[in-house]
């Protein structure tokens, strides 16, 4: 395998430059995305974390770019960027009917963006972290698989001011900017605009234009602490989110050129309001409540022939759009220990958190579907779930090496859901999830741990008149984890990371497949999710840092991963025994980043992964593909100017495929494999200013 290649040159190249030579300071690593803000290697779980320092080395946009990073987590390109995610193979790849249940959560300052998880453009982040397994004590139904938690940067003590202008090929264009400070000795605020601009990489030559594809992103956020007294802390912030993108990346030749005589889109807006109050009056516990507000309008449209009827030579003209409107409303309610302050359970040291949770999402989806600019289907309908759910959590240290931790969810789900077809569906679950842990401290500075977890993932329906009656409703799914690993930083922590081996069971496995009903229509697809009996999920996730001297350093993150489905019949195809979809079985990046004193920087980047299977619907798999990135930079004073490349050697690979029938020359309507391909070479200019 290339990456095990590269993987051994680096090491070579670490020893050559004596590793063990010069002691380093140790970065700590803090998580957010804990009931408390912990350090990574205390929390019993596998975690990829990637800081600010981190996303500006890479010179990426979006947190598209980054999934080639992070082992174990990949995303479906059905849309313009990443709405759908799979962790450890586990995770939908598709726009879903009916009612939205994602496998991975979404959570972006607070706020939970699962299953429309665009939001994500990395200007002016402090830090993304993965956390990967069963999450259902911290976030339940919608982190069966694990949980992408995304945090911007706060309001600093003191003034400050950062800017950015981006220019690149495919007519790139960014501009952003970020400020702010304290307006008083009590109240500090941050505001943030960027704007992104390039044409998709993808040339209509049926219209003759370069912008079908296009990405036009716009992000605002408005953050406010205020500190009234010692015993109170607000925190405040606002997002507005518009991505206007366009929707033209598929072709029957599977190029970068396409033929569509009505191009699609896909656009969201986001409002979202997220509030934090902490209530700091008793000496041994934090009272906190945490409210959140969002609105979602999003809009999925595409030419679903892929051509014109001058290319088919005669009418062949499908289309479809998607008007979706999602909101939701939550509040949390924790008691979790003082920062500081100690509590005693069995004459042990312990830590309790106890809280309570509601969330009320309201979706509604007006689905039409077009043949020859005439309506053919047309589907209103409407979705409202309340969850409500308990949880808590205990920590015990045994010894002075030794945490024992118990968490238990326990969740109640009501629904409803009507549409214009008549159909109505009144849904009720109970679920529960949690898990316990062992942490042991085998030196200062670095932790070993094993975890034995619980996940769960809500039941539903499948919509639509052509859904078999044995297939109209699935049960809900149960994922058990078990988990061991080390964390932490060794030899004068001129090495740092993590190994963690994991073996998951999946009971009630949902899968989501698909039928074309008629050959001769691209748009007689019926989507429907089914139970398989069993699957299974295990492998190994490493994540390094190598301080090779003062100014160069590497950092390796590779995974080996396993699935199978057990005891599943497709109506079309055998898929019991075969792995899942979308889990590649080998991923890596390395990378190299040297900083030198007189201001030069670089970061030259090598990641990809093993083949992997498209779809549970057919049996075909993507190519295996190998990525090279570099930037190169200059930093004086308050200016940093920097050269990038991403997929600088202009590979072509995969990141969807359907098989299906899409060509009304061929006489037979035999289906072929279709694909959309990722983003080719991509180079440009970056100049950044900060004060």
């Amino acid at each position: 395998m290339k990456f095990l290649k590269i993987f051994f040159y680096t090491l070579a190249l670490t020893y050559s430059f004596e590793l063990f030579s010069q002691e380093y300071p140790l970065e700590e690593i803090i998580v957010s995305a804990d009931f408390m803000e912990s350090q990574s290697k205390d929390i019993a779980t596998s975690i990829h974390v990637v800081n600010d320092k981190a996303i500006d080395r890479l010179g990426i946009q979006h947190f598209e770019d980054l999934l080639l990073e992070i082992p174990n987590l990949n995303w479906s390109g059905e849309t313009s960027r990443p709405r759908y995610f799979q962790i450890r193979g586990i995770g939908e790849r598709e726009q879903y009917q009916g009612a939205p249940n994602p496998s991975v959560g979404f959570i972006f300052d607070g706020i939970d963006f699962s299953g429309i998880g665009m939001v994500a453009t990395l200007f002016d982040l402090d830090q993304i972290e993965v956390l990967r397994g069963p999450q259902a004590s911290r976030y339940g139904a919608n982190a069966l698989a694990g949980l992408i938690n995304v945090s911007s940067k706060e309001p600093s003590d003191q003034f400050e001011f950062e800017s950015r202008a981006q220019l690149g090929n495919d007519d790139t264009k960014a501009l952003g900017f970020a400020f702010g400070g304290p307006v008083n000795s009590n109240l500090k605020y941050r505001l943030v605009a960027h704007k992104y601009d390039n044409d998709g990489f993808r040339k209509n030559i049926f219209l003759n234009v370069t912008n079908t594809n296009k990405r036009d992103e716009l992000t605002s956020r408005l953050k406010i602490n205020w500190k009234p007294n010692n015993s109170l802390d607000f925190n405040l912030t606002t997002i507005l989110v518009n991505l206007d993108n366009g929707y033209d990346a598929w072709v029957n030749d599977n190029s970068f050129k396409t033929i569509s005589d009505k191009p699609g889109k896909d656009s969201q807006k986001s409002k979202a309001t997220n509030l934090k109050i902490s209530w700091l009056g008793h000496d041994y516990y934090e009272f906190q409540s945490l409210s959140n507000y969002s609105n979602s309008d999003i809009e999925v449209s595409y030419d679903a022939d892929w051509g014109n009827d001058a290319f088919w030579k005669t009418s062949y003209d499908y289309n479809s759009l998607t008007n979706r409107n999602r909101k939701s409303i939550s509040q949390e309610i924790r008691l979790l220990p003082r920062l500081g302050s100690e509590s005693f359970f069995f004459n042990r040291p312990s830590e309790n958190i106890i809280g309570l949770y509601f969330i009320n999402t309201k979706e509604s989806n007006h689905n039409v579907e077009y043949v020859s600019g005439s309506s053919y289907k047309d589907l209103d309908s409407n979705y409202d779930a309340k969850n409500l759910a308990f949880y808590l959590q205990n920590s015990l240290q045994v010894n002075q090496n030794l945490t024992f931790s118990t968490n238990y969810r326990v969740e109640k789900r009501l629904a409803k859901y009507k549409d214009n077809t008549l159909l109505n569906f009144d849904p009720e679950e109970t679920m529960w999830g949690g898990g316990i842990s062992l942490n042991y401290i085998i030196s200062e500075d670095a932790n070993i741990y094993l975890s034995y977890l619980k996940g769960y993932k809500a039941g539903g329906f499948n919509i639509g008149t052509s859904v078999p009656e044995n297939r109209k409703v699935f049960k809900k799914e149960n994922l058990y984890s078990l988990e061991s690993g080390v964390k932490g930083s060794f030899f004068n922590n001129k090495l740092s990371g993590s190994l963690s081996l994991f073996i998951s069971s999946r009971r009630d496995q949902q899968v989501s497949t698909s039928l074309q009903l008629d050959p001769n229509d691209p748009l007689s697809y019926i989507f429907f999710t089914d139970n398989a009996a069993k699957g299974f999920n295990r492998g190994i996730e490493t994540q390094m840092i190598w301080h090779i001297s003062e100014y160069l350093e590497v950092d390796t993150n590779i995974s080996f991963l396993d699935t199978e489905y057990r005891q599943f019949d497709h109506p079309t195809v055998s898929i019991s025994g075969r792995d899942q979809a979308h889990a590649p079985k080998h991923q890596y990046s390395i990378g190299f980043n040297y900083e030198a004193p007189n201001g030069f920087f670089g970061r030259l980047g090598f990641s990809g992964r093993s083949e992997f299977y498209f779809d549970d619907s057919h049996n075909l798999k993507s190519n295996p593909y190998d990525l090279i990135n570099l930037k190169l930079g200059y930093q004086k004073d308050n200016w940093s100017y920097s050269l990038w490349a991403r997929n600088l050697l202009n590979k072509r690979y995969s990141v969807r495929g359907f098989f299906f029938a899409n060509d009304p020359n061929d006489p037979t309507w035999s289906p072929q494999l279709f694909t959309r391909l990722g983003d080719p070479r991509h180079v440009g200019l970056t100049i950044d200013y900060s004060f």
